[in-house]
């Protein structure tokens, strides 16, 4: 019998497909970089067929990369759901994430909602990029997380919106079209940032992504320092040091979303779902009455 793989460096491939690159999953698995290099050759040396090359400055996967991707995502999700059926649901402790722009404004009453609830256990956060958050709720590294939705097929259940705006720093001009237009936005994968190049292309202008950060902090700096416009989801006021940019059309909103590791007691997430819905309604409500 030939000997198994190692789910840790099948893991290590997928997170390198999801994220779009070594040093983004070493970001993600909280790895170092060679460490993630050393998995692939490990992968490559047990199957004796090369799974990524160079392509200029960055990789990509070949042809058997990209099948056993998809096989290694079959045995992950097996793996995971097998471990979720027989493993005892640990509630001492309930570990929650969120993006910086969910964060706003839910965590204290997410917060005050389960330490209610469940006075005897222990509540853990973290604030992550959804791709990586909803990526950790499917290992089971959280029970719960709040995303945003847009970065590809829709996960969990949609518990409330945030509208999207246009923002730059002071005395940023809107350049004429057609023309360049400089765009600052989240590191691939992002889905905010896909569709701002979508829309301002359709609209004629030529987009240079001319700064992006891994964080909502890097990329309002961005934005404050006039590096350029941002698409940003918004609760209500956008913060000091930018402002709305007008003469572009609407985008709308954004969905967010609540997404649960499988075995979670239903109760923790029905309550979840609930409390969140009801933050997003009464941010909503105000919005409507004019109240920031």
């Amino acid at each position: 019998m030939a000997d198994p793989l190692d789910l840790t460096h099948l893991r290590t491939l997928v997170a390198i497909a999801d994220t779009g690159g070594f040093r983004r999953a070493a970001d993600a698995l909280h790895l170092s970089q060679p460490t993630i290099s050393q998995h692939i050759r490990l992968l490559e040396r047990r199957l004796k067929r090369s799974l990524v090359e160079k392509d200029g400055r960055s990789s990509r996967f070949t042809a058997d990369g990209e099948r056993l991707v998809v096989e290694a995502r079959k045995l992950l999700t097996a793996h995971d759901e097998m471990l979720a059926r027989f493993l005892p649901s640990d509630l001492r402790r309930i570990t929650v994430g969120s993006t910086e722009h969910a964060a706003d404004g839910l965590l204290p009453e997410l917060l005050g909602m389960l330490r209610a609830a469940y006075p005897d256990v222990y509540l853990h956060f973290r604030i992550d990029r959804s791709t990586t958050l909803t990526e950790s709720v499917g290992k089971g590294a959280l029970d719960l997380a709040v995303v945003l939705g847009g970065n590809g097929d829709p996960v969990g259940v949609e518990v409330g919106e945030l509208g999207l705006r246009w923002v730059a720093g002071p005395g940023w001009l809107l350049p004429r079209q057609p023309g360049p237009i400089s765009l600052v936005a989240f590191e691939e994968p992002c889905g905010l940032r896909r569709r701002a190049v979508h829309k301002l292309t359709e609209l004629g202008y030529e987009v240079s992504v001319t700064a992006e950060s891994g964080n909502l902090d890097g990329v309002l700096a961005a934005a404050k320092a006039g590096l350029g416009i941002a698409l940003l989801p918004f609760h209500s006021a956008v913060p000091s040091g930018i402002g709305e940019v007008m003469g572009l059309p609407a985008m709308g909103s954004v969905d967010v979303r609540l997404v649960t590791r499988r075995g979670l007691g239903a109760d923790i997430e029905t309550s979840a779902a609930e409390a969140i819905t009801a933050h997003y309604r009464s941010v909503a409500g105000r919005r409507l009455r004019g109240v920031a």
